[in-house]
């Protein structure tokens, strides 16, 4: 992977074939490629003639890892990709987040706006309005001895799939304290580009797929069918609408 200095944190990305550049944004806990080549998404995007740039937040995968919460607003994580966009000349472009990444992207979307073209909130509904509780119980579960002294099950979920991935628990933790940075209907009215809120119809993390999309102004729904959040991420409904949804905004 190549390394990208943003501000004074490293990022570690990877730009991966040719054509209309996309950038891809991960989920809390995973990385680009644990999210975006392992279930497919890139060679999709590829065979269907796009250039990905698939980047690590920091505090993932090959990121740097930072213990402070301060570091982890998704507001300051949405620097990151804005400044990877202008260190590549990408120009503005779409840019495809799942689960934490979608509120990222919608940060983008709301501070950067001269870098995004379109997005894609993947994974994440109405919740992220609304917010969602049981980050304490992750952030219990990412710190505790062993996983089997996780008392909850949602932390023990959240616990395994970090350890599975190799992830630093202790910067997971830091991120997860601060990273749900809250947006209200104000801030979803203030983002005009084009925006697909693709959700699982049995992800009760994301929540709404339609009740977020109506709160923007181009925005539009696809419910993933018979998919909670974890099943949704390499779904070939998300795919193929996601594909379908870059080939309108581009013409």
């Amino acid at each position: 992977m190549e390394i990208f200095q943003s501000g004074e944190v490293k990022i570690a990305y990877e730009d991966i074939g040719a054509g209309r550049p996309v950038v891809l944004v991960h989920g809390f806990a995973s990385e680009g490629r644990t999210n975006w080549l392992d279930t497919g998404w890139v060679q999709t995007l590829n065979e269907a003639g796009y250039r990905c740039v698939v980047m690590d937040n920091r505090g993932h995968g090959k990121s740097q890892k930072l213990y402070d919460p301060a570091f982890y607003p998704a507001r300051i994580m949405a620097g990151d990709v804005a400044g990877l966009i202008e260190h590549l000349d990408l120009g503005p472009v779409p840019v495809i987040g799942y689960s934490m990444g979608a509120r990222i992207a919608a940060f983008v979307a709301l501070n950067y706006p001269q870098v995004i073209k379109a997005a894609v909130f993947g994974g994440l509904g109405i919740n992220m309005i609304h917010g969602l509780g049981g980050s304490q119980d992750i952030v219990e579960g990412l710190l505790a001895p062993s996983l089997g002294d996780v008392k909850t099950s949602l932390g023990r979920r959240f616990r395994i799939f970090a350890e599975q991935g190799g992830g630093d628990l202790r910067a997971l933790a830091a991120c997860m304290v601060s990273s749900r940075d809250p947006i209200g209907k104000k801030d979803m009215a203030r983002i005009k580009i084009p925006v697909l809120v693709a959700v699982g119809s049995d992800d009760e993390i994301g929540g709404s797929a339609k009740q977020l999309a109506d709160l923007l102004p181009n925005g539009e729904a696809l419910d993933i069918p018979n998919r909670d959040h974890m099943r949704a991420t390499g779904d070939r409904v998300f795919k193929a609408g996601v594909l379908d949804f870059l080939a309108r905004i581009a013409s």
